[in-house]
């Protein structure tokens, strides 16, 4: 076809990251995907617009978790801060949970949600005592752990070890 994608110029770099959290607010989490990825080949350092690279892909978990888990947490791991890069891996947590339950998948739903609040924990520690997001995403999970009937149901039920034995 011959068709190549078009650059970004440097003018328009933050009224694009601007159009990609609109997208994400119309649940069109695909193009805000796309958006940045056409920020980040021109700004391969703008962390707004990783972050929300990072929320879009995490918008798409409950459709594509196995492919897009990854992806997110390694775009939060380019932001600069502790803070930024363990709360926002909190919240890629919380959504992978979100999407397990989903689902249907309570184990796997129960094991994130715990992965979620060990990282809302020290994202607590780390940032402004003026910032509740951490606490409030924290009690979320901590809800969601002991009071969903199928989390409720799949912690109470005794876990046997299942073990393959090899040659």
């Amino acid at each position: 076809m011959g068709r190549e994608l078009k650059a970004l110029h440097a003018r328009n770099l933050s009224t694009a990251v601007n159009l990609a959290k609109h997208y994400r607010a119309l649940n069109q989490p695909e193009d805000a995907e796309s958006i940045c990825r056409d920020v980040l080949d021109v700004a391969p350092h703008d962390e707004e617009a990783w972050c929300t690279l990072g929320l879009a892909l995490t918008d798409q978990f409950p459709t594509a978790w196995m492919t897009l888990f990854d992806a997110a947490c390694a775009a939060f791991a380019r932001l600069s801060t502790e803070y930024e890069r363990v709360y926002y891996t909190g919240v890629a947590w919380e959504r992978y949970a979100k999407a397990q339950l989903v689902a249907g998948r309570a184990d796997n739903a129960i094991h994130a949600f715990e992965e979620a609040l060990v990282r809302f924990e020290r994202a607590d520690a780390l940032g402004s005592p003026d910032d509740p997001a951490p606490i409030l995403h924290y009690n979320r999970c901590l809800r969601a752990l002991t009071t969903d009937p199928d989390l409720v149901r799949a912690s109470d039920a005794p876990r046997e070890l299942a073990y393959e034995l090899g040659d």
